[in-house]
């Protein structure tokens, strides 16, 4: 998945794979990530996993956490980005060869390169081997009717910084997560309830206004 890469003034100081759903950071030495210096809150902020994205928020701490410098409350992180606790720097660095695919976006009357009449961003996508394939069928808007294979380990969908959610392949099955957005997507018309459901064929999802059927063979 993800490491995260603690330093001081420029000395690499210890490394953390993020493999939990949750990862604490602060001074209480309870955390799973521990910084002991006075300018980190005792519990400063936490790092939740949703599927293939890793979210940091801070916990109102004393100082407030920075993201490349700016003050932020939550944040998705990508590659590459620099957390700033007190005078810490933790880098946040994703294995390149992770098998997760891009967000698709859900943009009504947009067409994709490939000539599928898809929403933007729900272009080609590698094949992978896989004995049980599933896909979203588009039930409403200007893609309804066409169906997308869900060949990757996490597919997300929605419309970033308004509602996402993701999609992961496990070996007992597909499994929805609630990823970015106030309101939560709905199954079958009632809202997600918890972190992630269990997906089955003929499962309707609707999402950033979008309706949306898992199918798998």
């Amino acid at each position: 998945m993800g490491k995260l890469v603690v330093s001081l003034d420029g000395v690499v100081i210890k490394e953390v794979q993020v493999t939990k759903d949750k990862t604490t950071l602060g001074r209480r030495p309870y955390n799973d990530i521990v910084i002991d210096n006075l300018a980190v809150s005792g519990e400063h902020a936490v790092l939740q996993m949703v599927g293939a994205d890793v979210f940091i928020e801070d916990l109102n701490s004393t100082n407030g956490t920075y993201i490349n410098g700016k003050a932020i409350k939550k944040q998705l992180l990508a590659n590459n980005d620099v957390v700033e606790v007190g005078k810490y720097k933790i880098r946040y660095l994703v294995e390149e060869n992770a098998d997760y695919e891009k967000t698709m976006i859900l943009k009504p009357g947009a067409t994709s390169p490939t000539g599928f009449g898809l929403p933007s961003g729900f272009g080609s996508m590698p094949t992978a081997a896989n004995t049980n394939p599933a896909s979203i069928k588009v039930l409403n808007g200007a893609a309804a009717g066409r169906e997308v294979s869900l060949t990757k380990v996490v597919t997300t969908v929605g419309k970033p910084g308004v509602q996402v959610a993701s999609i992961t392949k496990r070996p007992s099955g597909y499994v929805l997560a609630h990823v970015e957005g106030h309101a939560r997507p709905t199954i079958n018309g009632g809202p997600l309830v918890g972190e992630s459901i269990a997906l089955k064929s003929g499962d309707v999802i609707e999402l950033a206004g979008t309706q949306m059927q898992f199918l798998q063979a």
